[in-house]
């Protein structure tokens, strides 16, 4: 384990502070409070200051690209980090690719593929940020972020970072065990030699698949519901006939049960109202405890 810590030279903070930044700007279901602090980093020096200046009952939430997340309609105490876009960087060395938290998973398949390595197509179907996949262990269409990850870095409150080995994570289904003042700030993935063409051609395939099977095009979060072992969420919510199930603009997608959408007027609440209904009706029909992989947080209004 390597630990790294800012640079000596940064004594102001470069990068954007907004205050009472309205959260249904940056999620992808476009609801949600304000958050209290909004910090965008100029660069990862930048965070590394940032986060060493926080107090240290200071609450810090990571935004990518504001998919698999609910945020209540009371808004966020706190300091949100917003790295889409910010730590995006991509490397390729080898089989070997370095990738940022902030940097879309679907671009990194396309990358890889463009340059003959297969292995990571599977993040095509993944509409978040490398950071989140690295978070929960994302995955889609059999693949899983952690089968490719060949190191790791991350960063504390502090600002000290650190480069770790997947063997000292505890690693499980949509699951990671990290410290809570630890996150994921880049990764180097091991990929396979293959044919640009072939590489290619499975990334349509996949999305293809994804359009024919997800509501594309509408306001969601991705999955809500894990798949508990041995079955599907979606199938279990759709025998329960919850497909098209509302709450004030929030609906059970008639396409794929473990999608909710926001018709267009909903609120967090109404949301989560709607996920606490699917769960208690699996619950008293199956007596299968669904567990969300959305991740839900803020205050309640």
């Amino acid at each position: 384990m390597i630990e790294t810590t800012r640079s000596s030279d940064d004594y102001a903070l470069r990068g954007k502070l907004l205050r009472n930044e309205s959260m249904a700007q940056h999620t992808s279901w476009r609801t949600g409070g304000k958050a209290e602090r909004f910090y965008v980093p100029l660069d990862i020096d930048d965070l590394s200051l940032y986060l060493s200046q926080l107090e240290d009952n200071e609450e810090v939430f990571w935004l990518g690209l504001g998919s698999n997340l609910l945020v209540r309609d009371g808004g966020i105490k706190g300091s949100v980090i917003a790295v889409n876009g910010v730590l995006n960087e991509m490397n390729l060395n080898g089989s070997k690719l370095s990738v940022g938290a902030g940097l879309a998973c679907a671009k990194a398949a396309r990358f890889s593929a463009a340059n003959g390595f297969s292995g990571a197509e599977f993040l095509a179907g993944i509409p978040g940020t490398i950071g989140g996949a690295l978070a929960m262990n994302a995955g889609a269409f059999g693949g899983e972020m952690w089968n490719i990850v060949k190191s790791i870095e991350t960063i504390n409150r502090k600002g000290v970072r650190k480069v770790r080995r997947p063997n000292e994570f505890e690693i499980g289904y949509r699951s990671v065990n990290i410290a809570a003042d630890e996150w994921f700030i880049s990764a180097i993935l091991e990929l396979q030699n293959d044919n640009e063409k072939t590489a290619r051609l499975n990334i349509r395939e996949l999305l293809a698949q994804r359009a024919s099977s997800q509501p594309m095009g509408e306001r969601s979060c991705g999955s809500v519901f894990r798949n508990p072992e041995g079955d599907y969420a979606a199938r279990l919510i759709d025998e329960c006939g919850l497909k098209g199930k509302r709450t004030g603009g929030a609906c059970v997608s008639e396409k794929h049960a473990n999608f909710i959408i926001n018709t267009g007027n909903a609120s967090s609440a109404d949301i989560e109202q709607l996920i606490l209904h699917v769960q208690d009706t699996v619950r008293e029909k199956y007596q299968v405890e669904l567990q969300t992989e959305v991740r839900i947080v803020g205050e309640s209004q």
